[in-house]
């Protein structure tokens, strides 16, 4: 399903969902980041996606890592939870959600890199190759959160 990022854009239509969802930060013994080309919206982005019923947000992580990356991991900790209401994500059926994502930090436990019908590239990428990339505003806010090594998480 496609879908189309809106971010404090007067344009944007006005949200009709929120779906608790939680994107990780994955980084290998080089420390480079764990990064996926999505198929939805072209942008490149941490891993993550939406909760589904019956399962815990770090149950979310662990699973939405794996089915977008192939890597194993378990969760370690919060880089911030993002709430932004001028965030919006129009998709084509006609949902038009509110961001309201956890973004959490995680250990690397294995797996072999493998794409997904979600992701057409999934790729550690070197911190310094990140401007090279093609991320959005917000996604970007959490991996600069992270890479400042905050006491404590971001709340907005």
């Amino acid at each position: 399903m496609a879908r189309r990022d809106y971010l404090d854009d007067p344009s944007a239509p006005k949200a009709n969902s929120i779906v608790p969802s939680a994107t990780a930060i994955v980084v290998n013994e080089a420390g480079e980041l764990l990064m996926v080309h999505k198929t939805d919206n072209k942008l490149w982005a941490l891993p993550g996606g939406g909760m589904d019923p019956g399962e815990s947000i770090s149950q979310t992580v662990v699973r939405e890592t794996k089915e977008e990356t192939g890597m194993d991991v378990e969760v370690t900790g919060v880089v911030g939870i993002y709430t932004n209401p001028g965030h919006v994500i129009a998709y084509d059926d006609g949902e038009v959600r509110q961001q309201m994502s956890i973004c959490f930090t995680t250990n690397l436990l294995g797996g072999e890199i493998a794409t997904s019908s979600e992701t057409s590239e999934v790729e550690f990428v070197p911190v310094d190759r990140l401007d090279d990339l093609n991320i959005n505003p917000s996604m970007r806010l959490r991996i600069d959160h992270y890479l400042e090594h905050r006491e404590r998480p971001y709340i907005g």
